[in-house]
């Protein structure tokens, strides 16, 4: 019974730092503030919420929408405080992005599309 216990810790455990990877190239980018490298991690079609507003955009877009809002709202730190995944293999991260003495939630859902984990939502509310 131990054996069993111990090697689902190992896989609850070994998915959430898989997830955690997936995300800490689009953690640096949006940290750093920067669209166009943020993008590079959108699927073609990306639904993006923005304090509520919520709408889809290809990629082209997303980096226009995304550049407008990090230049209102610069970046001092952004954090990844939780990431998991579902059964269905969607990998996901909740953080915390700051600007200045704003804070807004941050989730970002992804999923693998030709073997590559592609982000599919993103949002940022602020709290």
């Amino acid at each position: 019974m131990k054996k069993i216990a111990c090697i689902l810790t190992f896989f609850v455990l070994s998915s959430g730092l898989f997830a955690q990877a997936v995300f800490n190239p689009m953690k640096d980018a949006i940290k750093a503030g920067n669209a166009k490298d943020l993008v590079r991690y959108l699927n073609a079609s990306v639904d993006i919420n923005l304090e509520g507003e919520v709408n889809t955009y290809s990629k082209a877009q997303a980096e226009f929408v995304l550049r407008d809002f990090f230049k209102k709202h610069t970046p001092t730190d952004f954090t990844i405080k939780h990431t998991g995944s579902s059964k269905g293999g969607l990998q996901f991260a909740i953080g915390e992005y700051q600007s200045g003495t704003d804070s807004y939630d941050v989730l970002m859902r992804a999923r693998e599309v030709e073997k590559e984990s592609l982000v599919h939502e993103i949002s940022f509310v602020k709290k």
